[in-house]
Order: structure tokens, then sequence, then C-alpha cells
């Protein structure tokens, strides 16, 4: 019995810490990539270093996220099924390990440096201003999540000390944001007249709303990936070659928007990736081609 409830106790807390959106960090390499830094184990291990960090600290804001959202999620028709919610965890566990992660992250930030620290303090901030209100108020809901990911961009970039191009930043953040708002579309046709009550920045949307912030944020997307690729500094590192990559770009949102609008299945946007095989065989493409491009053409 102990050891059946032990079980349950473990399972409990990594669903609590949702290991599988750590995909999210993988961000955190654009640096040693784009900069061809990968063929420098040192670099890469700073890189890995930091995605620990980031996978540390991001889980620590969902147990955070859980446990002050415990009483709304479970009156949520499938947020009730989260650990806290659901009673299989008490929210002292979440919290205590919110709080070792946070200073396992901090512990590898201080063994990267300054800049580490500086980005890792940055989205604490971020994200304590998220759960101290920003997160009841459209669009800043959707605006400080798309922010979390510019942080692991540029910081990705920052703790190698390699240049980051401003167009590509710009493009994560834009990716991010039309991820966040698919989400909040979703909720807002899964819960309707419910909607606003479970989420309270959704006060601040429509479903018309929703749908032009889609397209806006799709076309900012693909300019400011195809303005990166054109831009004088990426040629000069990569040659003008990589431009052709932009096909995948726009296959892969146009398949985002067609599940979106026709499958209701932004929900989770790193499940979609993954249960999705037009969608994944986009991705991997696109990842092939960019490592391809720059590992061997020259400029």
């Amino acid at each position: 019995m102990d050891n059946a409830r032990s079980t349950c106790t473990w399972r409990a807390g990594i669903e609590l810490l949702r290991p599988w959106q750590w995909t999210k960090n993988v961000t955190v390499f654009a640096g040693v990539v784009f900069a061809h830094q990968w063929n420098d184990p040192a670099q890469v291990a700073r890189a890995l270093g930091f995605f620990l960090a980031f996978c540390g600290l991001s889980s620590a804001a969902y147990a955070l996220n859980d446990a002050v959202d415990v009483a709304r999620d479970r009156e949520h028709p499938w947020k009730r099924q989260r650990p806290l919610a659901s009673g299989r965890l008490h929210a002292s566990t979440a919290m205590v390990l919110a709080g070792a992660l946070a200073a396992g992250a901090f512990l590898i930030g201080w063994v990267l440096g300054p800049c580490a620290v500086a980005v890792l303090l940055a989205y604490t901030v971020l994200q304590l201003a998220y759960d101290a209100g920003l997160r009841h108020y459209a669009p800043w809901d959707a605006i400080v999540v798309a922010s979390g990911f510019v942080l692991r961009v540029a910081g990705g970039a920052w703790i190698l000390h390699v240049e980051v191009s401003p167009w590509l930043i710009l493009c994560a953040w834009f990716l991010a944001l039309l991820l966040a708002i698919g989400k909040r579309r979703h909720e807002w046709v899964a819960l309707a007249e419910n909607a606003a009550t479970h989420r309270p920045a959704l006060h601040g949307y429509d479903a018309q709303l929703l749908d032009q912030l889609l397209s806006v944020t799709a076309a900012a997307t693909v300019v400011s990936y195809g303005l990166y690729t054109l831009a004088e500094q990426t040629v000069r590192k990569h040659g003008s070659h990589l431009v052709w990559t932009l096909l995948w770009v726009v296959a892969g949102l146009f398949r985002y928007l067609h599940l979106v609008h026709t499958r209701d299945l932004a929900g989770e946007p790193d499940r979609m990736v993954w249960t999705d095989r037009p969608l994944l065989g986009i991705v991997v493409a696109w990842g092939i081609s960019v490592w391809v491009l720059l590992a061997f053409a020259h400029p």
C-alpha cells in the first residue's frame, strides 16, 4: 500500500512539473546553431547547462501557477484533473518542489556566469508578474508568455557571447505570441460562456479578435523570419540559401492554422507537434534543411 501511494505521488509530482513542455526550452540552442558553435564542446556544454536551468525554472513556474490557481482549476472541465486540483498532491509539496527547482536553476546559472543569472532572474520576475495579475489582462497575458521565449533565445546567445540577429529574436517572439493566442482561442471555444470565469483575461477577447490576432502574428512570423534569412548579417554568416527554408515555415504555419480552425487543437501546442504527423514532418524537414545549409553551405 505504501509503495503504491509513493508511486502515485511520484507520478503526480512529475505531472505537476510537465516535463513534456521542456521542448519549449530547446530554443536556448538557437545561439549554438545559428552562430556555428556546435563544434565547440565548451559552448555546447554551456548551452546544455542553460537548457537544464530553464527546464528547472519553467517547471517551478508550472508548480507555482498550479498552486495559485488550485481553486479555479477545480471548477475547470479538464484542469480539475491536475495533481493539485484533483487532490493527488498537496500545495505545500508543490511549493517545496518549485523552490528546489528554482534554487537548482540559479545554481547552474551561477556556474555559467552573471549573464545567465540575469536572464534567469528576468524570467523569474516575468513569471511572478504574470502570477501577480498580468495574466488577468488581455493582451498582456499572451505578451508575457511570448516574452519568456525571447529570453530563452536571446539568453542562449548571450551566455555564449555570440551575436544574435534582432530579426531572429522578433521571429521567436511572434511565433510564441501566435501559439499563446491560439491557446486562448482554444479556451474561448471550448469553455464557451464560462471562458472568462476560468481565465479572466478572456474577458478582453472575442472570437473575431482572436482570429484577427492569429492572422497578424502568423504574417509577422513569416515576415520576420524572411527578413532574418535575407539580412546582410545572415547572408555573410550562412550564405544566401537559408531563405529557402521559409517554405517550410509557411507550410508549418498553414498546417497549424488549419488545425486551429478545423480541429480546435491549439490547447497544447507542444503535444500538437508530436501528435500531428504532417506538422511534425514539416518541423523535422525545416530542422534538417537548416542544419544542412548551415553545416555545408558557404557564403
